[in-house]
């Protein structure tokens, strides 16, 4: 007999998550699948400034808003911006009056599996792909053989989505920029000069088509991004088996740039990993289609630039699940009400992600972003 689900959610990153939480406060069950073999096969590694508009709205949503706030790194929204001659253009500690508190990503994603009944996602389950079967039900099939059907299907299975499929044939495509990551454990005590450099919280170290990112996390160590515009094809000539040779090339892209700043990748612990950095179209949007949806990256990929992409798969989640408990009985009418205010929040911010993009990595990029900070926090 095959399993059925009244709802369905393939994905449990932050936006599956929230929407399932936001569900069970409402006394709504649903099932999630994801492909990782448990919620501690991969670091999910990162810091996430959460916005007052979107992400914190979604944990106020979900009830899990004053839990949240006892896990913020504190000092963590301090911004410094540098050329690439390590001259300080913008530096502003946190003095705790910020409106977008920094969290660990593995600490919010623990939060909100914590929040759900035993059980609810299931583990190590791959989809493969998922089929209409008529009046807004499907069929998911898994990668071990196995098969579902349900009446309500969610895509926030991410990038590269299995689901989305169902409902547009638009794919993501490269943007233009690839980053390699790396980390600096300990930095205090062991790279001390790179944790002066990066500072309590985030680095912006920028030039003309190229910079670091880097950021602070609460186990003390140093996450770091080597951001290059590049062509797409062009960590495929990086072998990241061989971490040295690896170190050589990514900085070569750095020759002229001063040694504090290189030496974020040239000290750096342990593998580097390479990252293309992909979007769907801006404005991307689909004709409704009954039983399915898409939130998160799955609905909306864009670039990091402007740090949106959690913030927007929380609150897709959280409006998901607040849209169907308020419809009870009406599925069509609840992702209706859902996608009318998906579409426009989502293109506004994919549209300001590739304009952030884009004004990076120009020659007077670093002034260009203090003059921004200046004005955000003036």
């Amino acid at each position: 007999m095959t399993t059925h689900h009244p709802i369905t959610v393939v994905g449990a990153g932050l936006g599956g998550l929230a929407l399932a939480r936001v569900l069970h406060a409402h006394g709504i069950e649903a099932a999630l699948y994801d492909l990782d073999a448990s919620p501690t096969a991969r670091v999910q590694g990162g810091m996430l400034d959460i916005h007052e508009d979107s992400g914190q709205q979604a944990l106020r949503a979900a009830g899990l808003y004053e839990e949240f706030l006892t896990l913020v790194h504190r000092g963590g929204e301090a911004v410094r911006v540098l050329d690439k001659d390590a001259t300080v253009v913008f530096d502003e500690a946190d003095d705790g009056t910020g409106g977008r508190p920094e969290i660990d990503r593995g600490d919010l994603r623990d939060l909100l599996l914590g929040s759900l009944p035993e059980g609810t996602v299931r583990w190590g389950a791959k989809v493969a792909g998922a089929r209409a079967l008529g009046d807004g039900r499907h069929e998911v099939a898994l990668a071990d053989g196995t098969a579902f059907t349900t009446d309500l299907l969610v895509g926030a299975d991410g990038a590269w989505s299995r689901v989305r499929p169902l409902v547009s044939d638009a794919r993501p495509v490269y943007t233009g920029v690839s980053f390699v990551e790396a980390d600096l454990h300990d930095a205090e005590l062991r790279h001390p000069v790179s944790a002066e450099v990066v500072g309590g919280g985030m680095l912006f170290a920028l030039g003309e088509g190229r910079g670091f990112l880097a950021h602070r996390e609460t186990d003390g160590s140093l996450h770091v991004y080597a951001a290059v515009e590049s062509p797409e094809e062009w960590l495929d000539g990086i072998d990241f088996t061989d971490t040295e040779a690896a170190r050589a090339r990514v900085l070569e892209h750095f020759a002229d740039w001063d040694k504090s700043l290189r030496a974020l990748i040239a000290d750096a612990d342990g593998a580097l990993v390479p990252r293309r950095i992909h979007a769907l179209p801006v404005g991307h949007r689909w004709q409704r289609v009954p039983g399915v949806t898409l939130l998160g990256d799955a609905a909306h990929l864009m670039s990091p630039f402007a740090g949106e992409g959690a913030n927007l798969a929380l609150l897709d989640g959280a409006e998901l699940g607040l849209a169907l408990a308020s419809h009870p009985g009406d599925t069509e009418a609840a992702l209706t009400a859902y996608e009318e205010k998906l579409f426009p929040r989502s293109e506004r911010s994919a549209t300001e992600s590739a304009d952030q993009g884009a004004a990076l990595f120009t020659a007077d990029a670093p002034q260009q972003l203090a003059a921004l900070f200046t004005a955000h926090h003036g």
